[in-house]
């Protein structure tokens, strides 16, 4: 069965347009609470949203649903998409839900759902909730056994005090300046708090959401705000999350940017070296640079690749029993900690090794120098461009002049109408050329446009 609602990361689109109507969550919320009506026992759900003016409409839409069907409904307010899936397990919550569009414009909202283990749903179950919407809904639940709904006033206090017991027992942040972004969004309240808590100065940055700001001109897609700001201030460190915090791009004490593939090659050498690392090898995506699958090597240390999107990134962690994980864009996944990517998580991570190493951020953050990458997106109208006779040979073109120097990685968006081409490897200039190659012929033989 072809997905119609569910991509790589819940569902997502335009606010009040289909998929994300009122109509069509209730809907899927009625299908999601009959998948996990499992048992006798009184049914709960938690749900999260981030700062979306959109929210209010979806939440109420949500509860609607899953009361219906008889699940009680726990309201967490905005809270990180991390903190519904620790809650999710912490309350022996059936099912999880939060409610973001993560590093989307306020435009956009969607949904993201946990089962009771705090996981993201697999690919299975997703498809056995938009089957049940298909067919038509659900089973209504009589009279006397509707749920009841009601806000957690200490959701707030919990998630804090589980972020903090990440950080190593004895350590602080004391005599530490760190600006931290919150993209406006989920974690405006609970970052600055958790720094502070540990002893931190803290320049927050992006902390007045008004339902329209959230990921504007801040956070972790755009972190230049985050960068000005560590310079401007004299910090020694920078944090931006995105919209629902679940990522976090990084800087130094000189504003310069840490991404996710260093972050995840500093975990793996500092967990390796204390004997934590589990399983000899890191999980990232295909989008990873090179640079960091060898560098690892050197550590004796594998990179196992998966397609883009963190939830793939966990599937395979749980399967081969691996600990750390995560994506270029700062998804990083922590599973000693947390069932998805906290942005908070890995950056006390790394303010850890920092400390301990008593020495500059830009001293301990640059493990290794990337190759060359470039990303370029090419928006299409419909159909199937990927399997246009004339970008199938410019792809197999470009593979060749890379060759082992290189990598090549093209793939439809999951949460938007793109083609995203991507190369990477020792020569910049071939880099662009394949690149712009490959955008060009994309362009031509599918009638779309160039989009970045």
């Amino acid at each position: 069965m072809s997905r119609k609602l569910f991509g790589t990361d819940g569902i997502r689109g335009t606010a009040n347009r289909e998929p994300v109507t009122a109509e069509t969550v209730l809907a899927v919320a009625k299908a999601a609470g009959r998948e996990f009506l499992r048992g006798d026992h009184r049914h709960t759900v938690v749900i999260g949203k981030d700062t979306r003016l959109s929210g209010y409409l979806l939440e109420p839409a949500l509860t609607a649903g899953f009361i219906s069907v008889g699940m009680d409904v726990v309201l967490l307010g905005p809270m990180p998409t991390p903190a519904v899936g620790m809650l999710t397990r912490s309350l022996r919550a059936d099912l999880g839900v939060m409610i973001s569009a993560s590093h989307n414009p306020y435009q956009d909202n969607g949904i993201k759902l946990f089962g009771p283990d705090g996981f993201k749903l697999s690919d299975e179950v997703e498809k056995a909730i938009e089957a049940r919407v298909d067919n038509g809904g659900a089973e209504l639940a009589p009279a006397h056994q509707l749920g009841r709904a009601e806000r957690l006033d200490g959701a707030l206090g919990r998630y804090i005090e589980f972020v903090k017991s990440s950080f190593p027992r004895g350590l602080r942040l004391d005599g530490m300046k760190v600006v931290v972004d919150c993209a406006n969004g989920a974690a405006y309240r609970v970052a600055p708090k958790v720094l502070y808590e540990l002893g931190a100065e803290v320049v927050p940055v992006g902390v007045y959401p008004d339902g329209f700001n959230i990921n504007q001109r801040c956070g972790a897609t755009e972190p230049l705000r985050m960068q000005e700001a560590v310079v401007t201030h004299g910090a020694d460190f920078g944090i931006a999350l995105d919209g629902d915090a679940d990522r976090a791009i990084l800087a130094d004490e000189k504003g310069n940017v840490v991404d996710g593939d260093q972050v995840m090659a500093l975990v793996a050498r500092s967990w390796q070296q204390s004997g934590r690392l589990a399983g000899g090898a890191v999980v990232a995506t295909v989008m990873s640079n090179l640079a960091l699958e060898r560098y690892l090597a050197t550590l004796g240390l594998d990179l196992i690749r998966t397609p883009v999107g963190d939830r793939y990134v966990v599937e395979r962690m749980r399967d081969g029993g691996y600990n750390v994980g995560g994506e270029q864009s700062g998804h990083i996944v922590l599973s000693d900690f947390a069932t998805t990517g906290d942005g908070l998580i890995a950056a006390l991570q790394i303010l850890a090794v920092v400390v301990q190493s008593e020495r500059p951020a830009s001293e301990v953050t640059r493990l290794f120098q990337p190759y060359p990458q470039l990303l370029r997106n090419v928006r299409f109208n419909g159909g199937a461009p990927l399997e246009d006779g004339a970008v199938q040979a410019a792809i197999r073109a470009g593979e060749d002049r890379l060759g082992t120097a290189g990598r090549l990685v093209i793939r439809k968006s999951g949460t938007e109408p793109l083609i995203r081409v991507m190369a990477e490897g020792e020569d910049e200039g071939l880099v662009g050329q394949v690149v712009g190659d490959i955008c060009e012929t994309i362009e031509q033989q599918a009638g779309t446009h160039g989009a970045d």
